[in-house]
């Protein structure tokens, strides 16, 4: 779900702006992610019907020696960097063995959320003393030539928890080209996506009975009230999510439950909602292998090896430069 960047408050209002005037009405998931809606994140994960957690979690806990193995981990120091990290849950399985291993690096925690950075950052040093940790705050790849200016090590850089499913097709490639003119040829990739399956069980992860995904949602307009002075009520809008198995795609959306006006201080503009209009709010593409190849070649990436869950739910997919 995380695609967070870091911005000012302008750029912030802007987007609303143009999100809300357009048709249909959208808003960037981008600005899911401040500090309220990452704990929310972090709760998402936990929940028993987002199965994406857990079938990452296992391929990190049974195939850590391959995967050791795939990186290369043994050999001279390395900047193990991860982007969007946020409790580092499934990372620390690689981490801990990565220390046994006596491996030499850095891990490099890159987050929007300070909060989480700071949670991240106090875990790691109480759970792994000798580890080297330096976190970098903001948007990726502003953080990531700060910290290539600091260091000229070898990257292992992670993309997990299918941050990538909020990207559309050519959003996705040009993701990936972007990561690849700053990487060199002995530095790799390591992606999490989640597969092509049930529907239902699609389904049911972006629509968990307890509704913290509509909290999740919710939580956007929650910011732009705090931030930019708006008047939403968020009793007057509903979360709805959907999956369409052709597409590959889950989407989700706020639903205005009634005819309203929402004004924006800092914008000085109103926006109208006829009653049961939609807002998009993200979308998470599921992929297949054959996408998932496709998507590497044409970033200029090949895939050299992936790594499955036990269900076929989920792909760990570590890739090379071409």
């Amino acid at each position: 779900m995380q695609t967070s960047s870091a911005t000012q408050p302008n750029t912030f209002a802007e987007d609303v702006r143009r999100g809300l005037s357009s048709e249909p009405k959208f808003l960037s998931s981008k600005y899911f992610y401040d500090d309220e809606g990452s704990r929310l994140f972090q709760k998402i994960m936990k929940l028993p019907e987002y199965y994406l957690t857990e079938s990452e979690f296992e391929i990190f806990s049974t195939q850590t020696k391959q995967i050791y193995e795939a990186f290369g981990a043994s050999g001279a120091e390395f900047d193990l960097i991860e982007l969007g990290a946020g409790d580092g849950a499934k990372t620390s399985v690689l981490v801990e063995y990565f220390l046994k291993q006596k491996a030499a690096f850095t891990y490099v925690p890159i987050d929007i959320s300070e909060e989480a950075l700071h949670f991240l950052t106090e875990k790691f040093t109480v759970q792994f003393p000798n580890l080297s940790i330096q976190t970098e705050r903001g948007d990726y790849f502003r953080a990531l030539k700060t910290f290539k200016s600091k260091s000229d090590r070898r990257k292992i850089i992670l993309f997990l928890g299918s941050n990538i499913g909020n990207f559309g097709r050519q959003q996705a490639q040009d993701f990936f080209a972007s990561l690849r003119a700053a990487m060199n040829d002995v530095d790799r990739l390591f992606v999490g996506f989640d597969l092509q399956k049930d529907p239902r069980v699609i389904l049911r992860a972006y629509d968990d009975a307890s509704g913290v995904t509509a909290e999740f949602n919710l939580n956007l307009l929650t910011r732009i009230n705090r931030e930019l002075g708006a008047d939403f009520n968020l009793s007057d809008f509903s979360h709805y999510a959907s999956y369409h198995p052709i597409e590959g795609a889950a989407r989700s959306f706020l639903i205005s439950r009634k005819v309203q006006t929402v004004s924006i201080k800092t914008l000085n503009e109103s926006f109208e909602f006829a009653a049961w209009e939609p807002i998009f709010m993200e979308i998470s593409q599921k992929y297949n292998p054959a996408m998932i190849d496709d998507l590497a070649r044409t970033s200029g990436f090949q895939i050299a090896e992936n790594f499955f869950d036990g269900k076929n739910f989920y792909a760990d997919s570590l890739w090379k430069p071409a």
